[in-house]
């Protein structure tokens, strides 16, 4: 029994200190430039509008409810893009993405 316990708190300590790693990381990436990206997510973040990117998987429980809400702002707006990490990985490699559903916006560039 106790070792059950164990394992249980040894598991959720991992985690919050991968969520506090993740954080640290994120923080860092504030303030820095976008990176440079080809087509119309280039186009708007060289414009300086702000723009929101929206990084989701096919297999990820979480985007399936976020995928169509960000898909209804895209159609109302040229700066929301939604990236699909499995077929667009070198855009989440350069935004540094590590986990979906994740959300960055980027204000002048």
């Amino acid at each position: 029994m106790l070792i059950v316990l164990g394992i249980i708190v040894g598991f959720f300590v991992l985690l919050t200190v991968m969520r506090l790693l993740l954080m640290a990381k994120m923080k860092k990436m504030k303030g820095q430039d976008a990176p440079s990206l080809p087509g119309k997510q280039g186009a708007a973040v060289a414009s300086g509008n702000k723009s929101l990117f929206y990084f989701y998987a096919p297999s990820c429980g979480a985007c399936r409810s976020m995928t169509p809400v960000v898909g209804e702002m895209a159609k109302k707006s040229n700066n929301v893009f939604s990236v699909d990490i499995s077929s667009d990985y070198e855009t989440a490699r350069k935004f540094g993405v590590m986990a979906t559903p994740t959300t960055i916006i980027v204000e002048k560039g």
